[in-house]
């Protein structure tokens, strides 16, 4: 999927486009409400967490998994991550194969199997929360802070997938924030589950002392919400110059990544972009492109250990 969010899915307020193509959202709301009644597919040998999202793109579900899973390698668990197969989303796919133990397939539960068979206790799948054949042990909700529920809405008028009530079914949120302020969003997800554990996270570059901040730079990325990947390196005195967007998922052509390098040249501007980026145009073999590495931090980490443990345990 080559796909551009659309800006007044943010907006604050629905717009007048939103209004518009609400009645097209009936269409999801259907299908939500017929999802309910597939029936669920529970797997007594293994155990499966699932980190996904309500918010289409962009909420930091890759490095949220990766996070979980070195937590639960640290506790000893044999554990894999897995991702169901779309030729659109390999960068992922990728991404979860450098950091992380990977298993993928077209087909959840067969991802569910191979685990078995490889000797898991427990698979952590990227992705999934709207698949409703399984039954997950451990399903988490992810937001970033500042697109969080854009303008409520849901898809195509607003980037919603489910409306907020189906918080309700859910275990845990994990709440992404660049220092800001999260009162207002942790008041709404408690209103609609009291009972719902909230982690904040943030992101910590790892690579930093990589760069010189005393250059200035061209930024190019093809990821569900660039803005926070701009804002990540303006908070850590990146002197970000020029910005290029794609869309997400976006597979690069060699002579595209040239025409970059050539502004970047003639603008003497270094040049990053996205981990997840990276592993897409590697094959090129450019030496002069840098990405940012970026890990998911969890503010309260102890409580997250203590949680996982007793989801698993039950």
């Amino acid at each position: 999927m080559k796909f551009k969010k659309p800006k007044f899915w943010d907006f604050k307020k629905p717009s007048l486009i939103s209004y518009l193509l609400f009645p097209f959202t009936f269409l999801i709301s259907l299908n939500n409400f017929f999802l309910k009644f597939k029936s669920k597919k529970k797997n007594e040998k293994i155990k499966a967490i699932c980190v996904g999202n309500i918010y289409l793109g962009g909420t930091g579900k890759t490095p949220t998994t990766v996070t979980i899973y070195e937590l639960l390698k640290k506790l000893s668990f044999k554990v894999s991550t897995a991702k169901k197969f779309y030729v659109s989303q390999f960068d992922e796919n990728l991404l979860l194969e450098n950091r992380t133990k990977f298993i993928t397939s077209v087909n959840r539960n067969e991802i569910l199997l191979k685990g078995i068979k490889q000797g898991e206790q427990i698979i952590i799948f990227d992705d999934g929360l709207q698949d409703k054949t399984i039954s997950y042990d451990i399903e988490f909700v992810c937001f970033d802070s500042e697109s969080f529920i854009g303008n409520g809405f849901l898809i195509p008028a607003g980037p919603l997938r489910e409306k907020l009530e189906s918080l309700k079914k859910y275990d845990a949120v994990f709440l992404k924030s660049n220092n800001d302020n999260t009162h207002e969003q942790k008041n709404l997800i408690k209103k609609f589950n009291k009972n719902i554990k909230i982690f904040e996270t943030y992101f910590e570059i790892m690579n930093l002392d990589k760069f010189n901040l005393d250059d200035e730079f061209i930024i190019f990325s093809g990821i569900g919400n660039p803005t926070n990947f701009k804002k990540i390196l303006i908070n850590n005195k990146f002197k970000v110059i020029e910005e290029i967007i794609f869309g997400d998922h976006y597979n690069y052509k060699k002579e595209e990544i040239e025409n970059i390098l050539s502004l970047a040249k003639e603008k003497k501007l270094k040049v990053i972009t996205t981990e997840k980026d990276f592993v897409k145009i590697n094959r090129f073999k450019f030496d002069n492109i840098k990405f940012i590495q970026l890990n998911l931090k969890i503010k309260d980490e102890k409580q997250l250990v203590d949680f996982l443990k007793r989801k698993i345990y039950e």
